[in-house]
């Protein structure tokens, strides 16, 4: 007679990238092996500033829970998050995961970008997802940053912006000549993606949609810059834009590599292009080495693992 024995699970670090479109995670091994993947719906450190909001957090949170399984740590990097909300969702993310608090390490998206492509006062990182920011991290640990100031007042060069840029030209050339969008593959691609053509359906669509919603639009615009000037301009636009942001990190802290992440950097080639040429001749470039929701979950093991050992030395050296 044969018992069927449970396989036994390995211990696991949970990294996660939270943006204004998705939620990505993933799990690393103690050696930091990357052992799964995947994404839950959107969080945002402003989901803290009310009761709903938190409320939705709570069932997304219960919905990672579900999907990651246990884990033994998490290091989180969350868009919006402030540092004063830190220890609020690092409360959240240990009841949600049933860890203890020590367990939890939780700082802004683009923080977490810096600690992934750079070691402390080694370089900037451009970050442009939704919105846009540029940061550094220097030698003391101290998170400077230029930008992310949320789509109302800025955030140039990200897909909402992208996205903004692109249903302005449509639709004040639907203002000169009403049609007008029948002859414009951008008009075209927009308005598949949201499902109609009238200004009726734009409104309900886009004052209806969250601001990641809204930032998926500008797929709609890589897709028709091939056959659209007006879609590869806004493009080239948004490079220039995410290129004054490293500037004006050069401008405080002096030239240093430059590293991108984020998903805009993946519409199209003419975004970077645009940024690159826009730089100082010779500035070292690089695209993040891998996705922040990975180099997170390797943070999280390697903590662990560097922690462990401080606690095993100070076992065998005691006083």
């Amino acid at each position: 007679m044969s018992t069927n024995t449970p396989p036994i699970t390995p211990p696991s670090w949970l990294g996660l990238d939270a943006g204004g479109t998705q939620t990505r995670w993933a799990l690393a091994g103690a050696s930091g092996q990357l052992l799964q993947q995947g994404s839950v719906a959107a969080l945002s450190g402003l989901q803290l500033h009310d009761p709903a909001g938190r409320a939705v957090m709570a069932q997304t949170l219960a919905a990672l829970s579900t999907a990651c399984g246990p884990v033994q740590g998490v290091v989180a990097g969350v868009t919006g998050l402030d540092a004063e909300q830190g220890p609020q969702l690092c409360q959240l993310l240990a009841q949600a995961l049933q860890l203890d608090l020590s367990a939890v390490r939780a700082m802004n998206d683009i923080e977490l970008a810096c600690h992934a492509a750079f070691a402390p006062g080694e370089g900037y990182v451009v970050y442009a997802g939704t919105g846009s920011i540029a940061a550094f991290i220097d030698t003391q640990g101290t998170l400077h940053r230029a930008g992310g100031r949320g789509a109302v007042i800025d955030d140039a060069g990200g897909g909402h912006w992208i996205a903004r840029e692109a249903l302005r030209h449509v639709w004040r050339a639907e203002d000169k000549s009403p049609g007008a969008w029948r002859q414009s593959p951008l008009a075209q691609r927009l308005f598949e993606h949201m499902g109609g053509s009238d200004w009726a359906h734009t409104r309900q669509w886009v004052y209806g949609a969250t601001r990641g919603e809204l930032g998926t639009l500008a797929l709609a615009v890589a897709q028709a810059a091939p056959d659209d000037a007006a879609a590869l301009n806004i493009l080239q636009a948004a490079g220039r834009e995410l290129a004054r942001l490293a500037h004006a990190m050069s401008a405080r802290h002096g030239p240093r590599p430059l590293a991108l992440a984020g998903r805009v950097f993946d519409l199209h080639p003419a975004v970077r292009a645009a940024l690159q040429q826009a730089l100082p001749a010779g500035t070292a470039l690089q695209q993040l080495q891998e996705p922040a929701h990975c180099a997170a979950a390797r943070i999280a093991a390697r903590e662990a693992g560097a922690a462990t050992a401080a606690r095993a030395t100070s076992t065998r050296n005691p006083g």
